[in-house]
């Protein structure tokens, strides 16, 4: 019995052996193959279930509304007044502002609404804001586009 065994067992490591080396001798003559590389999976489900949607925008028939010019004007200076690294970037601050004004359009309760304003405006050029900042970021947002 151990004899079979052993030679089981040699013939498939022999067997493996073999296909091993043959495939690191295996030519591709597509030259195509080298510029275009497969797409992962997810990368193939993700094009498939959103191929336009920014999770961080809100769409743009979404009903959340967009400042016009005006309003951001006095959006960028309510901001900028609270904390100037809040506006480094006018057209992130706005989307943010956008995002703010989807959760208030949602109903989201006061205390959610803040902290996820919070969370939006903080990183980068403001690593911190306080409480009572974020609530200041909400009422600048209502004030100047989202009544």
């Amino acid at each position: 019995m151990k004899r079979k065994t052993r030679n089981w067992l040699i013939g498939g490591v022999a067997l493996f052996a073999i296909g091993a080396v043959g495939s690191l001798f295996q030519d591709d003559d597509s030259s195509e193959a080298e510029a275009k590389p497969k797409p992962s999976v997810t990368e193939s489900v993700k094009k498939e279930s959103k191929p336009d949607e920014k999770p961080s925008k809100p769409a743009a028939g979404s009903g959340i509304p967009s400042p016009d010019p005006a309003q951001t004007a006095r959006l960028i200076r309510a901001l900028s007044a609270i904390e100037p690294g809040l506006v480094a970037k006018e057209d992130r601050a706005v989307s943010r502002a956008r995002n703010v004004c989807s959760d208030i359009k949602g109903g989201k309760g006061a205390a959610t609404v803040r902290a996820n304003a919070k969370y939006r405006y903080e990183g980068g050029t403001v690593p911190s804001l306080t409480d009572d900042q974020a609530a200041d970021i909400v009422t600048a947002v209502k004030s100047s586009f989202c009544g």
